[in-house]
């Protein structure tokens, strides 16, 4: 699976989970050059809090289109270290 976006390949790993229609990335797989802390967090009742990262590609920034669970609940326990994308990140085979 990829993760693209703005024409770049964000991340790219042959090992993700897939959980509530999101592939989770491992974070070895994604290029941290692009991510930047966010101060974003939200809360999922059965998988805990997340956090954000800004993606920044070419000059161009996507806000909080990149999240994670620092400290998933056990429910989620298989996303520990792992990333997933949205806001106009594309994920494909």
């Amino acid at each position: 699976m990829k993760a693209i976006w703005n024409n770049q390949v964000i991340a790219e790993s042959d090992d993700t989970v897939v959980v509530e229609g999101n592939h989770y990335f491992p974070r070895s797989s994604v290029r941290s050059e692009y991510l930047t802390d966010s101060q974003t967090h939200s809360v999922c009742p059965w998988k805990g809090t997340a956090s954000y990262h800004t993606l920044t590609v070419d000059g161009k920034s996507n806000p909080d289109a990149a999240w994670y669970y620092p400290q998933p609940k056990d429910a989620a326990k298989e996303i520990t270290d792992r990333l997933a994308f949205w806001k106009g990140v594309e994920v494909k085979a």
